[in-house]
C-alpha cells in the first residue's frame, strides 16, 4: 500500500488532483499493483481528504506526550521529525495528530522513520500544496536515493 501512496505522489504532485477513485483503481492495476493494496491505498486516500486546515489554533504549537503503544511503534527518528516540522511551524498539531494515528494504523510492528516522513509530507502536501513542500522532500528522500535502513524502498513501475 505504501508503494502506491509513493507512486501517487511523484505521478500527481504538480497537478495536486487525483482521478476519481475507479479510474484511478484501474490505473493503478494496470501499472502493476496488487487489488488488494489498491483497495488500502485509495482508503488511505480518503483519510487524507479529512485532513484540512485548523483555522482554530492559529499555529500555537503544543507539547504532545506520547503513550507507551505510541512510544512502542513509532521510531523515535521519526517522532522527532514531527517535533521538528511543529516547531519549524509547518505541521500544526491538528495535522501532527492526524499523522500519528495514520502511522498507528499501518500493520508495522514498528513503524520507521522513512514512513512517518512520508506520511508528514503527504499530510503537508494535502495541506499547503505541491510548491511548499518540494524543499521538504529532499529531507524525506534523503537527498541520497539510497534505501532506508531498515531496507524498505518503494517500486518503481
Amino acid at each position: 500500500m505504501f508503494d502506491i501512496l509513493l507512486y501517487l505522489y511523484d505521478t500527481y504532485l504538480f497537478t495536486e488532483h487525483f482521478p476519481a477513485p475507479e479510474q484511478l483503481s484501474r490505473k493503478l492495476s494496470a501499472a502493476g499493483f496488487e487489488d488488494a493494496d489498491i483497495g488500502a491505498a485509495l482508503n488511505w486516500l480518503a483519510a487524507l481528504d479529512t485532513l484540512a486546515p485548523d483555522t482554530a489554533s492559529n499555529g500555537i504549537p503544543s507539547l504532545r506526550v506520547y503513550s507507551d503503544a505510541e512510544i512502542s511503534r513509532l521510531a523515535t527518528e521519526g517522532r522527532g521529525f514531527l517535533t521538528f516540522l511543529e516547531g519549524s511551524g509547518l505541521l500544526f498539531a491538528h495535522a501532527r495528530e492526524w499523522v500519528i494515528e495514520q502511522a498507528m494504523a499501518l500493520e508495522d510492528p514498528e513503524v520507521s522513520a522513512d514512513r512517518i516522513k512520508w506520511i508528514a509530507l503527504l499530510a503537508l502536501w494535502k495541506l499547503n500544496g505541491a510548491g511548499d513542500v518540494l524543499w521538504l522532500e529532499d529531507l524525506v528522500r534523503g537527498g541520497s536515493g539510497e534505501f532506508s535502513d531498515d531496507g524498505w524502498q518503494p517500486t518503481l513501475h
